[in-house]
């Protein structure tokens, strides 16, 4: 079995994220890192679109869910963006990343990561 591994990398956006007044009226920068598997012998065979799960489709799902959601919680917003990540029946393993550039006064970024594993 060939196993395709997706990754979309460093996709930088901006959303209201965070509990403190502050955080509630201004969009924040976030930085989001997706890795998504799926089994694709038919796409490498066939050479056919339908057969492949389409970063296009996610990433543009993904945006809209960011840029227009208000999350008080980052693992909210990431647990969001992980389901729309796995959407599409043959994904198999999906993982997400995001970060919250300059969350804290000594640190780049503070970030969080779930995963999610389909189950036979």
């Amino acid at each position: 079995m060939l196993n395709a591994i997706i990754n979309i990398t460093n996709l930088r956006l901006r959303t209201y994220i965070g509990f403190n007044p502050e955080e509630r009226e201004k969009k924040q920068d976030v930085v989001i890192n997706i890795e998504v598997h799926y089994p694709a012998d038919m796409a490498c065979v066939t050479d056919e679109v339908d057969q492949a799960v389409n970063y296009k489709v996610i990433t543009k799902a993904v945006i809209e869910l960011v840029e227009n959601g208000h999350f008080l919680l980052l693992e909210k917003l990431v647990a969001d963006v992980l389901e729309e990540c796995h959407r599409h029946p043959s994904v198999t393993f999906a993982k997400v990343s995001i970060d919250k550039p300059h969350a804290l006064r000594f640190a780049d970024s503070v970030s969080l990561t779930l995963a999610w594993q389909k189950q036979n």
